[in-house]
């Protein structure tokens, strides 16, 4: 009965290292899309730091626990000691940085706020200067995502125009509507949409765009979260129990 159970227990253990390990492969595919997507959210990326340093920690994330996922079927297959404590200890440090992660994205939701971007772009954007990373990373959003501000146009009236003249309303540029959007993409009517003509510009703001756009993929991404977390606790349970239970 005993070696039924060490058998029952080994290969379920490496059932769930088998899902650690196709985890991984997903997140280290998704980690390397965000970086050479060529769509135009690698522009976004590259251009805020923050974000940057995110993708790359996806990256680092997916391609550990592809390899422990591979370590854990290993030991477990094979039932060496060594293989299932060097597992257990790493995937208990992965586990409890993701659970940390988890609850300082829970206490800091609040910073994600409509008001919050708001009074950001106000503060800091600068219009059409490429230069500061600020700026040309909302450009890409407005124009990738064919929205204007964080509520709409309106956000941009308070904010000072390099070259702005009475006749010359504030929409920016990266309002405009283009043909393609992308930055290559031609304006439908730049001189119009700059003017002040409503047709020629996109007056959706963009929170809104950008949470409709990612809803379904939050509710996903939280879903998959908490499996991830739920497989990996599982998994540390059949690894120390795989390991006592070998002579």
């Amino acid at each position: 009965m005993e070696g039924d159970c060490l058998s029952c227990m080994k290969y379920l253990m490496f059932l769930f290292n088998f899902f650690i390990f196709l985890g991984g492969a997903c997140l280290l595919g998704l980690g390397i899309w965000v970086i050479v997507d060529p769509t135009g959210f690698r522009e976004i990326v590259a251009a805020n730091p923050l974000l940057f340093t995110g993708a790359y920690i996806m990256l680092a994330m997916g391609a550990m626990l592809f390899l422990l996922g591979f370590l854990g079927c290993c030991g477990a297959i094979r039932e060496n000691k060594c293989l299932l404590l060097f597992f257990f200890m790493f995937i208990l440090l992965i586990f409890l940085a993701e659970l940390s992660a988890a609850i300082l994205a829970f206490i800091f939701r609040e910073n994600l706020t409509r008001e919050f971007f708001t009074k950001e772009l106000k503060k800091h954007y600068q219009r059409n200067n490429d230069t500061d990373v600020f700026s040309s990373t909302w450009n890409s959003v407005m124009i990738t995502f064919a929205c204007c501000g964080v509520n709409g146009p309106e956000d941009f009236e308070a904010i000072p125009h390099p070259s702005y003249s009475s006749s010359e309303k504030a929409t920016p540029e990266a309002c405009c509507q283009r043909e393609l959007q992308s930055r290559e993409g031609m304006f439908v009517n730049k001189e119009a949409c700059l003017s002040g003509i409503e047709r020629f510009q996109n007056r959706q703001g963009c929170y809104t765009v950008i949470l409709n756009s990612f809803e379904t993929y939050v509710y996903l991404a939280g879903a998959l979260a908490i499996g991830v977390l739920a497989i990996e606790l599982f998994a540390m349970i059949f690894a120390m129990c795989l390991f006592r239970g070998i002579q």
